[in-house]
């Protein structure tokens, strides 16, 4: 970590309460922002670093909150099925990770998170080889919250993914133990019960008492598909966000992925809990589960943030695009002039860093604040509009996370001019790739 860092000249999206907009510097101390304003300089002359932001917006990195990053190495291998049959073939490969292969999915995940300027992800990892998922994390920089998956029951369940419940909660407290404040508190730890058809009622509720306890996050899936709305019906009676608040797993420390399918009880629990909705657009296209209505949830009162969930359902990690689509989905799906980019902008910043329960730390530039900022070019001819043109607009319809030029992470540099800085990216693709063929091989 540099002990100054300026980052000299941009437009600077800060965030802040007053969503304010400047052209000028971002100074960097010791892993905090210091000072946003015009002609800034370090006490006592030059920043040991200087990066020049001219003709780059200059943000927040985008928090995710949900995905997945022990399925990254099987982006492109299960294509064209729903939801139903993607799980039932992702599970076995899932179940057929060792501990090299699951490493290397985890970091090909944060590098391409990290690519296009995501600097902090809520992960939900696979049932077995969490630790290597938080090597990768606590390697590459970035910032991060994360589970192992938490699976003790179902049909569907393959063999090698099914956990005793107390074999789930032990690890889980373990994994809790190890992790949770690493990297100079960067890293934190969630309970992560994948979704109600594949956990116990006894789990649940035990989840809920350990994240009382240890003052945890919990997240978890619900509501994703029509079939999953009616399976729980058929077997608790209640829609999946009544059976959580049911358990006691609908509250303020509770993000839930998806919620695509809503009724309008479960929007009246989910406001009044202070539940946090994790919208990802892209997978629920992918996988035909449908389209949420942000629109509604929001005026319901419900707190919505962005993940792209995993590079198996989704085939990138990309935020911009995941904000693009976001927007593009509820300006036809609601019909009203509203501003959609601004608020999954907002979504994908401060909004992501309120549903993480970090929002004093991240999530805005403004001073106090850990250093995790990043950079846009918006010169290329792609991203050319008038002068007035609303800047969250700009980004979130025209930029790429390939324009993505600078990543800072608590202070520490992470890509530069467009290059990670803190791994040999051809050597991992080398080794990552060998690890999926011999992963395949096992799954066979």
């Amino acid at each position: 970590m540099d002990s100054s860092l300026l980052l000299k000249g941009g437009t600077v999206l800060t965030m802040n309460r007053k969503r304010e907009v400047l052209k000028g510097d971002v100074l960097v101390r010791d892993g905090a922002i210091a000072a946003v304003g015009r002609n800034l300089e370090a006490p006592g002359g030059q920043a040991e670093r200087v990066i020049n932001a001219e003709g780059c917006c200059v943000l927040p990195g985008f928090v995710q909150t949900h995905v997945h990053l022990c399925q990254t190495l099987f982006r492109g291998v299960v294509e064209d099925v729903g939801l139903g049959k993607w799980l039932d073939r992702i599970w076995k490969l899932e179940a057929a990770h060792d501990e090299r292969s699951m490493y290397c999915s985890a970091m090909v995940g944060c590098c391409e998170l990290l690519r296009s300027g995501t600097t902090c992800v809520l992960d939900m990892g696979s049932v077995h080889h969490t630790d290597e998922v938080f090597r990768a994390l606590l390697e590459s920089g970035i910032r991060a919250i994360g589970g192992k998956a938490m699976m003790d029951s179902g049909d569907a369940v393959p063999a090698g993914l099914r956990e005793s419940t107390r074999e789930s909660l032990e690890e889980s407290l373990r994994l809790h133990s190890q992790w949770h404040g690493a990297g100079e508190g960067r890293i934190g730890y969630a309970l992560a019960p994948r979704f109600m058809e594949s956990c116990s009622e006894e789990l649940l509720r035990r989840v809920s008492e350990n994240a009382g306890e240890l003052d945890l996050l919990v997240h978890s899936h619900s509501s994703e598909t029509r079939d999953e709305v009616a399976a729980c019906k058929a077997q608790r009676g209640l829609t999946p966000p009544a059976y959580l608040n049911s358990v006691g797993l609908a509250a303020g420390n509770v993000v839930l992925a998806h919620c695509v399918h809503l009724e309008l009880d479960d929007l009246r629990i989910l406001s009044e809990t202070g539940t946090k909705v994790s919208h990802c657009p892209s997978s629920n296209l992918k996988l035909s589960s449908g389209i949420a209505d942000i629109g509604g949830i929001v005026r319901a009162g419900v707190k919505i943030s962005l993940g792209c969930d995993g590079a198996a359902c989704n085939n990138n990690l990309d935020m911009l695009l995941e904000m693009r689509l976001a927007s593009l989905l509820q300006s036809y799906l609601n019909r009203d002039d509203f501003p959609w980019a601004s608020l999954f902008l907002e979504a994908a910043t401060i909004r992501g860093a309120e549903a993480l329960g970090k929002s004093q730390e991240i999530g805005s530039i403004e001073p106090g604040k850990r250093a995790d900022i990043i950079t846009v070019d918006l010169s290329s001819p792609h991203t050319l509009c008038g002068e007035d043109c609303e800047p969250s607009s700009r980004l979130v319809f025209s930029a790429r996370g390939s324009d993505v030029q600078t990543v800072v992470v608590n202070g520490r540099v992470l890509l530069e001019e467009g290059r990670l800085v803190f791994t040999d990216e051809e050597r991992l693709l080398a080794k990552s790739s060998e690890e999926l063929a011999k992963l395949l091989a096992r799954c066979q």
